[in-house]
């Protein structure tokens, strides 16, 4: 499903994949977030992301015109993580409602792991 707005002007639609590797991206600039992750259901193994593959560590759904957001993170070491969560739920909400301009309806922070930062 895509993310539309009707304006004035016409209908406005954002893919999911654009929707997600914005959230990815906002994601990683919050103090205390190593990096996105990803599962590998077969093993259960956690991979931590590479920049260009932020989009797999966060699920985006859209319902009533509200977006929901689930990220799977990797935090620091030595880092509090609900400060991390807060911070991180704060910051991709507002930059994803600025950048989009549709509400979003609720933000899932999934910590995947826990990684030694030098």
């Amino acid at each position: 499903m895509k993310g539309q707005m009707d304006t004035a002007m016409g209908r406005i639609l954002v893919d999911d994949d654009v929707l997600a590797k914005y959230a990815g991206s906002s994601a990683v600039e919050c103090f205390g977030v190593v990096g996105m992750a990803t599962i590998n259901m077969k093993d259960g193994f956690v991979k931590l992301l590479k920049k260009e593959n932020i989009r797999h560590g966060v699920d985006v759904s859209i319902e009533n015109n509200k977006l929901y957001i689930e990220l799977h993170i990797i935090v620091a070491y030595e880092v509090s993580i609900l400060a991390v969560c807060e911070n991180l739920i704060d910051n991709v909400k507002y930059k994803v409602e600025e950048f989009t301009g549709m509400e979003v309806g609720n933000i899932t922070v999934c910590v995947e792991g826990v990684k030694v930062v030098n």
